[in-house]
């Protein structure tokens, strides 16, 4: 039976994120009904992370075994054909059977992307968050700079009484607050925003792991940073409160892209595999 790991871009635009839910389009169960097609098998591909609703990905990756002889570029061929043009397997290849998408995962890289006090052209808007204030972004470097190291980011982590918490099977950017004896510590091993060559600011952050909205959460703290509205030196006490009141606003999610998933051997003792 062979394993297959894919690596997945998807425009999250029309979808109520990665994971499966009934009666409502997803990239997972998108995936599952094109492998139906295909093989007229029933599987659940495993994601690397649950990207949330409107949350887009150019390096995401899915594994899952299949009975079917298939090569892997007819598969890969045979998908992009039945998958609709917002979601493309870029690459496809066998891998040993101990190989899962979330459980072989070292680290994670996300970027958000702000086109700060600009008329967005369609064709951009849905991949930006579309800021109308002007921005800092020495100010808001110097607080992304506080939060690389191994914290508890309970501050930045969702805390709406409504979202289910989740238990240790998931992980990722879309993980809810842990339930009682879950650990919300989380190592990042850069954070860092830049100015693009168009103009857009662009937060890039490499982890661990993620807490549901952790990056959303950091970037609409970095971005009241960014206004004036808090220093950059709060940002140690906004970690040290563990507390979502204590943080900034939860910035949109459509621009926010998983770039990228790391299953190398770590070359830092630092490096842990992907927290639970």
């Amino acid at each position: 039976m062979p394993h297959w790991k894919i690596t997945v871009a998807y425009d999250g635009t029309p979808y109520n994120g990665w994971q499966i839910q009934p009666g409502l389009p997803t990239i997972q169960g998108t995936l599952a009904q094109a492998l139906h097609q295909i093989t007229g098998e029933t599987v659940l591909p495993q994601g690397s992370g649950r990207t949330d609703t409107g949350v887009h990905a150019l390096g995401q990756v899915a594994s899952f075994s299949l009975e079917s002889p298939i090569p892997g570029p007819n598969l890969q061929r045979a998908l992009n054909n039945f998958l609709p043009g917002s979601i493309r397997i870029l690459s496809i290849e066998e891998a040993p059977s101990s190989f899962h998408a979330r459980h072989s995962a070292r680290r994670k890289t996300y970027e958000y992307r702000i086109a700060p006090q600009v008329i967005c052209l369609p064709t951009l808007a849905p991949f930006v968050w579309n800021c109308a204030w002007p921005l800092d972004l020495a100010a808001m470097q110097q607080a992304a700079a506080h939060v690389v190291g191994q914290f508890d980011f309970t501050s930045f982590a969702a805390s709406d009484p409504d979202l289910r918490l989740r238990t240790v099977e998931d992980d990722g950017e879309d993980n809810d607050v842990p339930a009682a004896g879950k650990s919300a510590v989380r190592s990042i091993f850069a954070s860092t925003w830049r100015r693009s060559e168009d103009g857009l600011l662009i937060y890039s952050v490499t982890g661990s792991g993620f807490l549901h909205h952790m990056v959303r959460n950091l970037v609409g703290t970095f971005v009241d940073v960014g206004r004036g509205r808090t220093p950059a030196s709060a940002i140690p006490a906004i970690v040290a409160a563990r507390s979502r009141s204590a943080a900034g606003p939860t910035a949109p999610p459509q621009g926010l892209f998983l770039i990228e998933v790391d299953y190398g051997p770590s070359q830092d003792s630092r490096y842990s595999q992907i927290q639970e």
